[in-house]
C-alpha cells in the first residue's frame, strides 16, 4: 500500500478547514477556459489585439500592442502628475487579493510579485486611457497626435472595437480592483464602485444600463450584469395549461407562429425578460454583430466556471437556439424587431450561430425560461387543433 493510502487509512490527513477552503474558491474570478469548452470554437476565447492580465501576456500575436501600452502609461503619469511609485504602492496593498483573482496563476507570476503588479499597472493604465480617449476624442488636447494609431479618432474607429472584444474574453480579464486603485491615486480620493462600473460599461456598451452598487469582478462580469438585470419572472399562473414536464424543448418560431403564438419585444433588454402570457411571447431585442458569438460564449464559460454566477445567459442561448432553428425563424423575429442582424452574415448564419453555441450548453432546469418553454408548448397543444380546424373551414 502506498504511503498516501496509509496516511488516509491512519487518519493522518491534514484537518479539513471548510471555511478556509470555501474562501479560497470564492476569491477566484478569472479562469482559463478548459479544452472541453474551448475546442468547440477556440477563436472565441483568444484575444486578437491586446493581452490583459497574465494568461495571454507575451503571446507573440499580441506583442505589437505592448509598445502602445507603455505609451499609455507615460501619458497617464504625465497628466496625473503622480509618480509611478505611488501607483505601485497602491497595488502592493491589494497584491494577495489580485493574485487570488486568477485561478491557476502560473508560478512565474506568483514567484515574482513585483513583475505581476507592474503588468497589472501597465494594463490598467492602458484601459483607462483607451476608455478616456473613446469618450472624449476630439474634445480637446489629450496629448496624443491626431495620427496616433490607437489613441485618436482613427484608433477609436478601427482599433477600439477589437479592444472591446478582447475585454470580453474570460481568459483576458483584469480585476476592476486594479482600475479602482489606479483612479484613487490619480484623483487623490477613492472613486465609488458605481463610478468604475459605469466607466467600464460605457466603453463596452454605451446604451446598457449601469447596474450594481458593488465593484464588479472584471469587465466581462459587469457587461454580463447589464444583460441579466432584474428578477426572473415565471409565467403567469393563468397561462398554466396542462404542462408536461418532459417537453421542455420549445418549437421553432415559424411553427409557434402557425400555432397562434405572437412575438413581441420585451420591455427591457435583460436576457431574463422572456415572458409568455395570453399567446404573446416577449423576448428581449438582440442586435447580432461580429462580436455577439464571442461575448455570449465567454459569458456562458464564466457561468460554468464561477460558482454562484447563475445560468441566465446559457438559458437564453438554449432558448434562442430552439426558437431560431432556421433562416425563416430568424426572418420572422427580425420582422417583429426581436432580432436585428447587423452582421455580414445572412439569416441562416444567425440560426447556425445559435446552433453552434447551444452545443453542450448547461443551465438550471428550474430556471424561469424553462418554465416558459413548458407553458408555450402547453398553449400550442391546446390551441393549435382549433386553429387548424378554422383554417380548414375557411378553405
Amino acid at each position: 500500500m502506498s504511503s498516501w493510502a496509509l496516511d488516509v487509512d491512519k487518519n493522518k490527513m491534514p484537518p479539513n478547514d471548510e471555511a478556509a477552503e470555501a474562501s479560497r474558491w470564492q476569491r477566484h474570478a478569472i479562469y482559463r477556459v478548459p479544452a472541453f469548452i474551448k475546442d468547440l470554437n477556440p477563436k472565441a476565447y483568444r484575444p486578437q489585439v491586446v493581452s490583459l492580465g497574465p494568461f495571454h501576456h507575451g503571446d507573440a500575436a499580441l506583442l505589437p500592442m505592448e509598445a502602445h501600452k507603455r505609451r499609455a502609461l507615460a501619458h497617464l503619469l504625465r497628466r496625473s502628475g503622480r509618480p509611478l511609485e505611488e501607483f505601485t504602492a497602491a497595488m502592493r496593498g491589494a497584491a494577495e487579493q489580485l493574485e487570488s483573482a486568477y485561478r491557476d496563476l502560473g508560478a512565474e507570476w506568483r514567484g515574482d510579485r513585483e513583475r505581476f503588479l507592474d503588468m497589472l499597472i501597465v494594463d490598467g493604465c492602458f484601459l483607462l486611457e483607451a476608455m478616456r480617449v473613446a469618450k472624449d476624442v476630439g474634445v480637446g488636447d489629450d496629448g496624443y497626435a491626431t495620427s496616433d494609431p490607437v489613441f485618436s479618432r482613427h484608433g477609436v474607429l478601427y482599433v477600439m472595437p477589437f479592444i472591446r472584444r478582447d475585454m470580453l474574453m474570460l481568459e483576458n480579464q483584469l480585476p476592476l480592483l486594479v482600475l479602482e486603485r489606479l483612479v484613487a491615486v490619480m484623483t487623490a480620493q477613492p472613486p465609488s464602485h458605481q463610478e468604475i462600473n459605469r466607466m467600464v460599461l460605457w466603453f463596452l456598451s454605451p446604451s446598457s444600463p449601469a447596474v450594481g452598487v458593488e465593484l464588479g469582478l472584471h469587465p466581462l462580469a459587469v457587461y454580463r450584469g447589464s444583460l441579466v438585470h432584474g428578477s426572473s419572472r415565471r409565467p403567469d399562473s393563468r397561462d398554466l395549461l396542462d404542462t408536461y414536464q418532459e417537453e421542455t424543448i420549445i418549437r421553432p418560431a415559424v411553427e409557434l407562429h402557425e400555432a397562434g403564438v405572437r412575438f413581441k419585444r420585451s420591455w427591457t433588454n435583460s436576457l431574463r425578460d422572456v415572458r409568455f402570457r395570453r399567446g404573446v411571447l416577449r423576448v428581449p431585442a438582440l442586435c447580432v454583430d461580429d462580436s455577439t458569438e464571442y461575448a455570449l460564449l465567454n459569458m456562458m464559460a464564466f457561468e460554468r466556471l464561477h460558482a454562484g454566477a447563475g445560468s441566465d445567459v446559457a438559458a437564453y442561448v438554449f432558448f434562442m437556439s430552439n426558437v431560431l432553428g432556421s433562416a425563416r425563424d430568424v426572418a420572422l423575429l427580425r420582422s417583429e424587431g426581436v432580432v436585428q442582424n447587423a452582421a455580414a452574415g445572412s439569416d441562416k448564419a444567425v440560426a447556425q450561430m445559435f446552433e453552434r453555441m447551444s452545443k453542450d450548453v448547461v443551465f438550471d432546469p428550474e430556471s424561469a425560461i424553462d418554465a416558459v418553454h413548458r407553458h408555450v408548448n402547453a398553449y400550442c397543444r391546446r390551441w393549435r387543433p382549433w386553429r387548424m380546424w378554422w383554417r380548414w373551414r375557411q378553405a
